[in-house]
């Protein structure tokens, strides 16, 4: 009996202390340390980046005696409770309710569907309004924020849903014809796009639109971007049913930002709306956009569309096909337009090298276009053309595809982008480069082996014929030029056995050699072995043995014109800098008298790609700008398509 009574005391006194402890209400504080790298993990956290609700939204529903599980099973009442509650600011209430329909947009959005359902669509919209209305319609403005985290998640559940919603919008733009100019989708109307954007052909609109936040490119080092409102795409052009008749190509690939604008002069206009307007912008014509009366900054993706442009092109194989003069490689000088064409801007014009194509400019351009000073006053043109054939004629036919662009674009030759052009070539680009600014005179016409006791008449036959390619004088529009590891004076390797084995694999245009043929007559072999004249290609070109590489090294650069060179260093045997090689090219051969600058770079021959020769690009870009700069104000000139 003792022992069972002393039990139950012991109980008794437990029930006793458990009922004072909860007659006292006691809470109870653990404390806990955490590293620096989870503090700013958790602090960070939101339903984009941690797939879970931020802590600001947390704090928001406690605040008013809600939970994340009871709002995801009864959100209605969640979402009516978090805005009819006094115990919540409005900047609080609006952001929280933001966060909580993108979570419920994403959870309704199934990721195997075909289309994007309108229960989803409602949801990105309504997060995207309530975020709309933190950013632009309580009492303090964005500015006044701007070191909040919180405005920058609620910038991002904004953009995102934006992106979202877009999308959507644009796959509904079939059902809705070519006149349309409000629609109604899952309960909300929709004004037609307010857009600036250049579409090839005059087009109207896209034929795919990619979010441009998806997209990782391998083979381009850096993706540049501008934080800011809205949500950047990729535009897709329709084809251009004329790029074959004429020698330029607009981008088939641009840049594009969307926001949404729901319509409202007050906070409860806004929250009642059920109308938004779609703005699709040109972010390399707009920096800022103007909402509810604020400039905000535009968010802008450069890389994207260029990034896109080039994992699609098919140049890798198109320009060894195009060296071997076989199908599917192209036969005529194309000019690519990187940005539609603006009249207000600098060009600049690259040319690739032997064997190669744009895609020897894959950073450089990338680099060039993300330096926001130099994106503001440049625009980049890439000559692509065959490499097959002899300099000449690539000289000739990328002179003759330059000036019918200009003329296109700008037929008075009085914008900007027609004056102080800057040339920039690589390899063989850079020998072309030269020869655009170079004059030849008379000079060229020995290097044509002309058959003994020709007549006066087959004399003037042969100069009327040939004109065109030993002939020229320097572009007048013109007035910088790099050039990156060219042979201007030709290299031994082109006489080598490899260069050889590819030299016979080369066949040349048809149409070139039915030229030649014609003027067999009056043509001889420079072996003077009877044989019937055979034309250099330009393999035999790059030789420094060629008599015609050797007839244009020191042809007479344009006065106006100043230039630099940038060579590579990648043999050196121990000796001074003038003995060196980049392994293709010597640098008594890349080397040119009277250049305003020289870089010299420890780098194989594709010195164009490497940071170093990228920044000094930069820097000459940026002199080019200084010193062209108009002293007065310029006119804006309308772009021509």
């Amino acid at each position: 009996m003792s022992i069972n009574y002393r039990i139950g005391a012991w109980t008794l006194r437990g029930i006793a202390l458990a009922g004072l402890l909860g007659l006292c209400a006691c809470a109870m504080v653990d404390m806990k340390h955490v590293t620096s790298r989870d503090y700013v993990t958790d602090r960070r956290a939101d339903v984009l980046g941690a797939k879970r609700l931020s802590d600001n939204t947390v704090q928001a529903l406690n605040v008013v005696a809600l939970t994340t599980d009871g709002c995801e099973k009864a959100f209605a009442s969640c979402s009516d409770t978090i805005l009819q509650s006094t115990g919540l600011n409005e900047e609080q209430r609006l952001s929280a309710l933001s966060e909580l329909w993108l979570a419920k947009a994403i959870k309704n959005t199934k990721s195997n569907a075909a289309a994007m359902d309108d229960e989803a669509l409602d949801a990105y919209l309504q997060s995207a309004r309530y975020a709309y209305a933190y950013l632009f319609y309580t009492a303090r403005k964005p500015s006044d924020r701007a070191f909040e985290l919180r405005q920058v998640q609620v910038i991002d559940f904004y953009n995102f849903s934006v992106q979202r919603a877009v999308t959507r919008f644009f796959e509904e733009l079939p059902k809705l014809g070519s006149d349309w100019t409000q629609a109604s989708v899952a309960g909300w109307t929709i004004t037609h796009p307010q857009t600036d954007v250049r579409l090839s052909g005059d087009a109207q609109v896209p034929v795919e639109l990619i979010p441009a936040a998806g997209l990782r490119f391998k083979g381009l080092r850096d993706t540049y971007t501008r934080d800011g409102f809205g949500s950047e795409f990729v535009a897709m052009a329709p084809p251009d049913t004329d790029s074959d008749a004429v020698p330029w190509r607009n981008p088939d690939y641009v840049s594009m930002t969307g926001a949404l604008v729901f319509d409202g002069a007050t906070l409860s206009d806004v929250l009642a709306t059920r109308q938004v307007r779609l703005l699709a912008k040109d972010p390399y014509r707009d920096d800022t956009i103007t909402l509810a009366g604020r400039d905000v900054p535009l968010a802008a993706n450069f890389t994207a569309a260029y990034g896109v442009w080039l994992a699609r092109s098919g140049f890798a194989s198109q320009s060894i096909r195009s060296l071997l003069g076989r199908e599917g490689g192209i036969t005529t000088p194309r000019v690519l337009l990187m940005q539609p064409y603006d009249p207000n801007r600098l060009t600049v014009v690259m040319l690739h090298g032997l064997a190669s194509s744009p895609e020897a400019w894959i950073n450089v351009s990338n680099e060039v276009m993300g330096d926001e000073d130099l994106r503001r006053n440049y625009q980049v043109w890439e000559v692509y053309y065959p490499t097959n054939a002899p300099v000449a004629v690539n000289l000739a036919n990328i002179r003759k595809a330059l000036d019918a662009t200009l003329k296109h674009f700008d037929p008075t030759g009085k914008a900007r982008a027609s004056n102080n052009m800057v040339l920039v070539g690589h390899s063989m680009g850079g020998v072309i480069a030269r020869l655009l600014v170079s004059s030849s005179n008379e000079q060229l016409w020995n290097v044509i082996p002309v058959r003994a006791n020709l007549s006066e008449a087959k004399r003037q036959k042969l100069r009327q014929r040939l004109a065109p390619y030993l002939q020229f004088t320097p572009m007048p529009q013109v007035t910088r030029a790099v050039f990156m590891a060219s042979p201007h004076r030709g290299t031994p390797l082109a006489q080598g056995r490899l260069a050889l084995l590819f030299r016979g694999l080369i066949r040349l245009p048809a149409s070139l050699l039915a030229e030649v043929t014609n003027l067999s007559d009056v043509l001889k072999d420079a072996s003077a072995t009877g044989k019937p004249f055979r034309l250099p290609n330009s393999i035999d070109n790059l030789s420094n043995k060629d008599p015609f590489i050797m007839a244009t090294e020191n042809l007479p650069i344009s006065p106006r014109v100043r230039y630099h060179t940038i060579v590579g260093v990648y043999k050196s045997n121990g000796g001074p800098l003038a003995t060196s090689s980049d392994g293709i090219v010597p640098y008594s051969s890349a080397h040119l008298a009277g250049a305003d600058s020289e870089l010299a770079i420890p780098s194989w021959h594709s010195v164009q790609e490497t940071p170093a020769a990228i920044l000094e690009l930069r820097r000459i870009l940026r002199l080019q700008e200084a010193t062209t700069k108009p002293s007065s104000p310029v006119a804006t000139i309308s772009a021509a398509r």
